[in-house]
């Protein structure tokens, strides 16, 4: 059969970039990213993409190499990790909170050959010291006038490196293919009906698989337009609400209290939203109500970086009729629940659960150990405890693992107690997670005294808990 010449050639089984590009060939004036009073057409959107994979590829970027980003939330994050698509290349998303020695582990764990960074954080990038070339990104995508390389990327190709705390002290980091990407964006259309005349305001940084995954990426894949905040605040995410009036959005708890705590949230209007999509910590009953007061329902995404992350959810006309479940699998999932002795938990009985499908992660990076640890044929092992009533909704009751997440970030004690561990300022300490009304969880220092001097006062402050606050400066995010 002849080759078609109608659109631009793609190659069989196409990257994830391929599809921005066919939705620029359907609706090329259609609004794709928006940004800080910038609206960037699907055509102009996936024209950048094809230039940044051109300049990825002049800097020498080729199948299977890391390419690592550094920066708040703008549209060079999302035309990196599709560019990376294009290529067959790895995108490795950093954390902007974390502290250059964190940043320097991770970079070189990953060997990344590649660093890119947005303006704001050439010093911070600089400082790092990591075995990999460093570029600024410019503000204006048009800088980049490469021409598009040929498409090496397919569905097989690695595309996403998600790093993530590990128990040890190290953070893992998680690799997905562009098969598990797309399988999670099916697991997104479901879970919110999502068409290309939605509108999805992205305020969770695009670093994490929440920010990137549970709306942003489906909805580029599926031709609906994205706002990106380029950090969270309250207000301007009620003037983004009133303003672009998104279909959807993704808040934490954290984020939805400090909305509802907002002086203009009771006048604020919020009729565009069709609902909010939460998760990434126990989700209580106080953090919701005020939305669903104000006619907004807010449904819920359980799931892991691991997941890419959906693997439960409920939808948000489910929402108001199951308080407190995180919902039912989602399409492409499956999920167990495994008692102690290995068998499947009967309904109402507590036990891990462990998730399988196209969208779990292939391995962890370089780290064997770990990955036959969380993977028993496909199913990945989550670490939480749970329970599934008879009719098949899925609650989550603990976590088997020490993780604290305070405000939707990832805590592990180990690496704070490693910290410690290097003091002379106490002989013994722990750290656990405490209850906390804004933050869902914050990890606390339970510490035995020095005996001796090593507590003796510091001349300018006596307070010791406050010098062992300050041993964290620098060395972990705050």
């Amino acid at each position: 059969m002849p080759e078609s010449s109608y659109g631009r050639p793609l190659a069989a089984g196409a990257d994830l970039a391929a599809r921005v590009e066919r939705w620029a060939d359907h609706r090329p004036d259609a609004v794709a990213v928006s940004f800080e009073g910038v609206e960037h057409s699907y055509r102009a959107f996936a024209d950048q993409i094809a230039a940044t994979a051109g300049w990825l590829a002049a800097a020498g970027v080729g199948e299977g190499d890391r390419v690592a980003w550094l920066g708040p939330n703008r549209p060079a994050a999302l035309r990196l990790m599709l560019a990376c698509s294009w290529l067959g290349a790895i995108y490795l998303p950093l954390n902007s909170r974390l502290a250059p020695p964190e940043h320097r582990w991770i970079l070189n764990h990953a060997e990344a050959s590649l660093l890119a960074t947005d303006s704001a954080f050439a010093e911070h990038a600089a400082s790092i010291g990591a075995h990999c070339e460093l570029h600024v990104v410019p503000d204006e995508p048009d800088c980049l006038s490469s021409p598009a390389p040929p498409r090496r990327g397919t569905p097989a190709h690695p595309v996403l490196l998600a790093y993530t705390s590990g128990t040890t002290g190290h953070p893992k980091g998680a690799l997905l293919d562009q098969t598990a990407m797309s399988a999670n964006a099916v697991n997104s259309t479901h879970a919110h009906d999502l068409t290309s005349r939605d509108r999805v305001l992205t305020t969770i940084p695009l670093f994490h698989v929440g920010g990137l995954n549970i709306q942003t990426l489906p909805a580029l894949l599926g031709g609906a337009a994205v706002r990106l905040q380029r950090a969270f605040d309250a207000g301007q995410f009620l003037d983004d609400v009133e303003e672009w009036q998104p279909t959807w959005t993704v808040l934490v708890p954290a984020a939805l209290a400090a909305v509802a705590a907002h002086p203009r949230f009771a006048s604020a209007d919020l009729g565009s939203l069709h609902g909010i999509m939460t998760g990434s910590s126990p989700v209580p009953a106080a953090a919701t109500r005020p939305f669903f007061d104000r006619g907004v329902p807010v449904g819920q995404i359980y799931g892991s970086t691991e997941t890419a992350p959906i693997a439960v959810h409920l939808r948000c006309d489910e929402a108001a009729g199951h308080p407190g479940s995180c919902g039912k699998p989602s399409t492409m999932c499956e999920v167990r629940i495994v008692g102690a002795a290995g068998n499947d938990a009967a309904a109402g009985e507590r036990g891990e659960l462990w998730v399988r499908g196209p969208s779990v992660l292939r391995e962890y990076w370089n780290d064997p150990h770990a990955t036959a640890e969380a993977l028993t044929d496909g199913w990945f092992h989550t670490g939480d405890i749970g329970h599934a009533d008879a009719d098949g909704w899925i609650f989550i009751d603990d976590r088997r693992t020490d993780l604290i997440i305070s405000g939707g970030e990832n805590i592990y004690p180990a690496e704070l107690e490693e910290v410690l561990s290097g003091t002379d300022l106490v002989a013994e300490a722990t750290v656990v997670g405490v209850p906390h009304e804004r933050w869902g969880e914050v990890p606390v220092i339970v510490a035995v005294r020095a005996p001796g001097g090593a507590v003796a006062p510091d001349p300018d402050d006596d307070d010791t808990a406050a010098r062992l606050l300050r041993l964290f400066d620098g060395r972990l995010a705050r």
